[in-house]
């Protein structure tokens, strides 16, 4: 079985002390992770609507290299979870925690 060359060993403690909690952090990188991925998504059905077809009939619809190779190049992309937790441990995303509302 062959290990994908992208898989990271992380020190649990180093993530753990850019907040003070190994959950909170995992915490912060998941929305991060949303974000780029929310992100990338517009961005490629941006580049992929200018070939969008009006029409619906499957003998008009042609193969497109253009749209086969932007697709390519998002599949090739880093994932957003491993691009987010890159920036949390390069200190390239901030956080903060809500106010707590004191009672009167």
């Amino acid at each position: 079985m062959a290990v994908n060359p992208s898989i990271v060993t992380r020190d649990l403690d180093k993530v753990a002390e850019k907040s003070g909690n190994l959950y909170e952090s995992i915490f912060v990188i998941s929305q991060r992770a949303k974000q780029i991925s929310s992100s990338m998504k517009e961005e490629l059905n941006t580049k992929l609507s200018e070939f969008a077809s009006t029409v619906d009939n499957l003998e008009e619809v042609f193969e497109n290299k253009e749209q086969i190779e932007i697709s390519k190049f998002y599949e090739r992309m880093p994932k957003p979870s491993t691009l987010a937790m890159e920036e949390f441990m390069e200190d390239k995303v901030m956080f903060r925690y809500p106010e707590e509302e004191t009672e009167s």
